[in-house]
C-alpha cells in the first residue's frame, strides 16, 4: 500500500514577521498522522497572491491532499477565497445556509451585521462547503485530477471544528492509507542524550518496521515507537520492553503531559495539594488547575515573589531566610510547609531561585511538604528566562509526583 500525501500552507503576513506562532500546522500534522498520512511539505506563504498561488501548484503536484488555513475574513487582506475562485474557474455565488448562520451569529451576539460579514456566504460554484458552526468563514472543498484541496479558516478553533466535524472523514473515505500504530512513553528526569544511551541495545534490536523517536521538552522526554504495516501486538512488544529500559523515569505509559499525569495520580490518592510560588510567579498553580476536574485536589496558591509576602502572609520565620537566604533547601521547605498549613492540604510545593542568566548561578530551589516528610530539589538552569520557567515547572510537577508516590 502506497503513502498518501499532504501538503499544508498556511496564509498571513502576520505568520512570516512572527507576529502570530503557527499552532494550526502542527495539529493539523499530528491529526494526520493518526490517520496515517504523511506531511510532505509545511508552507507558510505570506497574503500575496502570486506566492499562494505557487505553493499552491507545488503541493498539488507533489502530494494527495493540500490543506490552506487563512485568508478566509471578511477584511481586505483575506484574498484567499476568490484567489480559489478564479484558481479553479469558479463563480462566487451565494449559499443560503451559510448567509442565514452568519445573520444568526450576530443576531445572537447583538452585534451589527456588516455586508462584508454578509459576504462571508458568497463561495465558488466550484467547491463544497464545510460548514463552520464556530465562525462564519466556511471552509471550502476543490479537487483537482487526483488530488484534494481545502481551504479552512485560519481561526484555530474554527480550523479544528471543521476538521473535526467534515475533513478527517472525507479523507478517511477517499483515500486509503498505510496502518501506522503509535505507542508513546512520557519520561521526565533525564536528558534526551541520557535516555538515547540508555536505549542503545534496545534500538539495535528494533524490528526494521517499528521506528523510534525522541520528543524532548524542558525537563521531560517523549519517546515513541511507530510501527507501519506490522502487527499491534509486536509494537505492545516492543513498547514493554521499552518500558521496562526506562522504568527508573517513567512518568506514564502514553502520550500525555505532566500535569495530566499529577492530575492522574492526585485522584487515585485522593490527595489535596496547594502551592507557594517565588520564582515562577503561579506558574506551577496554573498547570495544576488547568484540567477540568483539578477543584478536586487543588485549593489554592500563593504568589510569595516578595520576601515580605514570604514573611506576612506565608509566615516563613524571618531567620530562616537571615541564616540561609531567600533561595535556599530552608526557605522553600518552610514556605511549602506554611502553605500546606494555611490552605489545609495533604501536601505543597513552593518554588524559590533566579531565572536570569548570570543570577548567582540561576539557582532555583523546589521544596515539598507534607504532615510527616519534606523533601527539596535543587537545578541551575541555564537557559533564558521563559524557558527557565518552563523547565522548573515541569521539574516542580516531576517532583510533586515522585513525592506522592514515595
Amino acid at each position: 500500500m502506497s503513502s498518501i500525501y499532504c501538503t499544508l500552507i498556511t496564509i498571513g503576513d502576520e505568520l512570516l514577521i512572527g507576529q502570530t506562532i503557527d499552532t494550526n500546522s502542527a495539529w493539523i500534522a499530528q491529526q494526520l498522522n493518526t490517520l496515517g498520512i504523511k506531511i510532505k511539505k509545511r508552507v507558510a506563504v505570506g497574503d500575496n497572491k502570486p506566492d499562494i498561488i505557487e505553493a499552491l501548484n507545488q503541493g498539488i503536484a507533489e502530494s494527495h491532499i493540500v490543506i490552506l488555513t487563512g485568508g478566509l475574513g471578511p477584511t481586505s487582506d483575506d484574498i484567499t477565497k476568490p484567489l480559489l475562485c478564479d484558481y479553479f474557474g469558479g463563480t462566487l455565488i451565494e449559499n443560503e445556509a451559510v448567509r442565514q448562520h452568519v445573520v444568526a451569529y450576530f443576531e445572537k451576539r447583538k452585534r451589527p451585521q456588516l455586508q462584508s460579514n454578509i459576504n462571508q456566504a458568497l463561495v465558488p460554484d466550484v467547491c463544497e462547503v464545510l460548514f463552520n458552526e464556530m465562525g462564519t468563514a466556511p471552509g471550502m472543498l476543490f479537487r483537482k485530477g487526483d488530488c484534494t484541496i481545502i481551504s479552512l479558516p485560519g481561526v484555530p478553533m474554527e480550523m479544528k471544528h471543521i476538521m473535526s466535524t467534515s475533513v478527517f472523514n472525507i479523507l478517511t473515505q477517499r483515500y486509503e492509507t498505510p496502518k501506522y500504530i503509535h505507542r508513546t512513553l512520557l519520561t521526565a528526569g533525564k536528558g534526551e542524550s541520557f535516555v538515547a544511551d540508555m536505549l542503545q541495545s534496545f534500538e539495535a534490536q528494533l524490528p526494521a518496521d517499528i521506528k523510534i523517536a525522541y520528543l524532548p521538552n524542558l525537563g521531560s522526554l517523549k519517546i515513541r515507537l511507530t510501527g507501519e504495516n506490522i502487527s499491534e501486538e509486536i509494537v505492545e512488544a516492543q513498547f514493554q520492553q521499552l518500558r521496562n529500559e526506562v522504568a527508573s523515569i517513567e512518568v506514564a505509559p502514553k502520550d500525555t503531559d505532566l500535569e495530566h499525569a499529577v492530575h492522574e495520580l492526585l485522584l487515585a490518592l485522593g490527595k489535596t495539594v496547594s502551592t507557594a510560588e517565588s520564582c515562577t510567579g503561579g506558574l506551577v498553580a496554573s498547570r495544576l488547575s488547568s484540567i477540568s476536574g483539578s477543584s478536586a485536589y487543588f485549593k489554592g496558591g500563593v504568589v510569595s515573589y516578595a520576601t515580605e509576602v514570604k514573611l506576612n502572609v506565608l509566615g516563613v520565620n524571618p531567620s530562616t531566610i537571615e541564616t540561609h537566604s531567600v533561595v535556599s533547601r530552608e526557605v522553600v521547605i518552610e514556605m511549602a510547609q506554611q502553605a500546606r498549613l494555611l490552605m489545609n492540604t495533604d501536601v505543597a510545593i513552593a518554588t524559590s531561585g533566579y531565572l536570569e542568566k548570570g543570577e548567582k548561578e540561576n539557582e532555583v530551589w523546589i521544596g515539598l511538604a507534607s504532615a510527616d516528610s519534606t523533601h527539596a530539589v535543587q537545578l541551575h538552569v541555564p537557559y533564558d528566562r521563559q524557558k527557565n520557567a518552563v523547565l522548573v515547572v515541569n521539574t516542580a510537577l516531576n517532583s510533586l509526583r515522585l513525592f506522592l508516590t514515595n
